[in-house]
């Protein structure tokens, strides 16, 4: 008893809970590989192999226009968060079919909102277009023109919002029109153009003590890791100070700007404070003590949450974003390095409210970059490891299926999720790729029925069609209305 006590008293909570979630995560896939033992005993004892099991109680479809939803929609059920996963950043056919269960989540069971890992700022642009509401031109910032131009400015992205533009013009009811948001905050330098213009318009006065408070980032406007670095040498002091009387003056004076304009104040309050997240994002990108994956993934539920907020108490959302922030982090590597993940969050937060959907590949073509900030390339993705869940996916006897993974009455169901359980390796691809070191840097351990409540495969794959061959550096001026 006195050696629990001393515990905790000295240690750190964070540490507290990287042992509670370590402890949690192996008793997790301790249970898991017994489960998956047993069954495998039993899959061996009645001769049907995992690939007959995932194909007797998998959906299977062609292509993505007839593939049959019904089924899909029903497991939905009521759900009020749909988060909807992709394997890589450069895929069309996840881009495709997210758009077609968006499209049939919009008309058959009222989402009204569509949030999606990109930048709040840039997201606004679409948000506008879809709307029918005037950009402000004033504003400098071009969206979607930075790394990795190609993960929403593409042809998918862009047949994408112009049929959520349509739905809109079509409905025209204000109360019922998508919305359409962006969860992160690395463009900062274009969340503090927007709030600054937005304060000299309601506000002179505010918003030149904003412009000398943001000021303080200016130095850094070229590449913000450079601030980081800065940090850490002690020759310079942190702006956090200084962005937190921003949002705070903001949030001050709230009944008089939200009086002026309700959603016009909703997107600078946003701007701020994810300038706010971002600049200590930014500031500890190179301090080892300091986990910024956390910083983002608990930022982009936050700001999941003020959409939510913000809207009507019967919305809901469609999350768009990569498997590794989709899919519940407790099932994977994850908690052993400390780390948490959006999924996870809303799992926490709204338990069976909320439906996780992952998505998969064995081979085919990805749209990615050889090196940070540089063009995309189409690249080859070579068939998947033999020791991975992919490569279980590729044996079965079609190209195309669903694979509903949540808990099921049915036998078939059952017996294969139970025999998906043992954790497997699984590939993510993100805006970089090395298929060369593949297997180090690009497979992680996880258990897929406890990640994700459905699963949905691609045998071969194709890379998605940027909008343009722009460099990640320069501005392009190919860019529709909306992007």
């Amino acid at each position: 008893m006195a050696y629990k006590q001393t515990i905790k008293q000295s240690t750190p909570l964070w540490l507290l809970y990287f042992i509670l979630q370590t402890a949690t995560a192996i008793q997790a896939d301790q249970t898991a590989n017994l489960a998956a033992s047993q069954d495998s005993r039993q899959s061996s004892q009645t001769g049907i192999s995992l690939p007959e099991l995932i194909y007797n109680s998998s959906e299977h479809f062609t292509d993505i226009d007839s593939a049959n939803l019904d089924g899909l929609l029903e497991r939905i059920g009521d759900s009020r968060l749909v988060l909807l996963g992709e394997a890589t950043h450069g895929t069309a056919e996840f881009y495709d079919m997210r758009a077609r269960i968006t499209r049939a989540l919009i008309e058959n069971k009222g989402f009204t909102i569509v949030a999606v890992e990109a930048d709040w700022p840039d997201a606004q642009s679409i948000q506008h277009d879809i709307q029918g509401t005037e950009h402000n031109p004033k504003l400098k910032h071009k969206p979607f023109t930075t790394f990795p131009t190609w993960m929403w400015a593409n042809h998918s992205v862009q047949a994408f919002t112009q049929w959520l533009k349509d739905y809109n013009q079509r409905i025209r009811k204000s109360v019922d029109m998508i919305n359409f948001y962006g969860l992160d905050f690395y463009n900062m330098y274009a969340s503090i153009e927007v709030v600054l213009d937005y304060l000299q318009a309601v506000d002179p006065e505010a918003g030149e003590r904003a412009y000398w408070r943001y000021a303080c980032l200016m130095p850094w406007t070229s590449d913000p890791a450079t601030y980081s670095r800065a940090m850490l040498s002690g020759r310079h002091r942190h702006c956090g100070y200084e962005v937190h009387a921003v949002l705070q003056q903001i949030h001050n004076k709230r009944a008089h700007y939200s009086h002026l304009n309700t959603q016009r104040y909703f997107n600078a309050v946003q701007n701020a404070r994810l300038v706010k997240n971002a600049e200590y994002f930014y500031r500890n990108m190179y301090n080892a003590s300091i986990n910024t994956w956390n910083l983002r993934d608990q930022s982009m539920f936050d700001t999941l949450l003020e959409v939510l907020n913000n809207s009507d108490q019967n919305s809901k959302v469609i999350v768009w974003g990569h498997n590794s922030h989709i899919g519940d982090a407790r099932a994977t590597e994850m908690p052993v390095r400390g780390e948490i993940n959006l999924g996870q969050r809303v799992r926490e937060h709204f338990a069976d409210s909320a439906y996780l959907v992952g998505f998969g590949t064995d081979h085919g073509t990805v749209g990615a970059a050889s090196e940070w900030n540089q063009p995309m390339q189409v690249m080859q993705i070579p068939p998947a490891h033999s020791d991975s869940y992919e490569h279980q996916f590729h044996q079965v006897k079609t190209d195309n299926f669903l694979l509903p993974l949540r808990q099921s009455p049915s036998p078939s169901s059952t017996s294969t999720r139970t025999s998906l359980l043992k954790k497997r390796l699984q590939r993510a691809i993100g805006t970089t790729y090395y298929p060369d070191n593949e297997l180090n840097i690009h497979y992680t351990r996880v258990s897929l029925p406890e990640q994700f409540d459905e699963y949905i495969w691609f045998d071969e794959t194709h890379a998605v069609v940027p909008l343009s061959t722009t460099t990640v550096r320069g501005a392009t001026d190919t860019y529709p209305s909306g992007l």
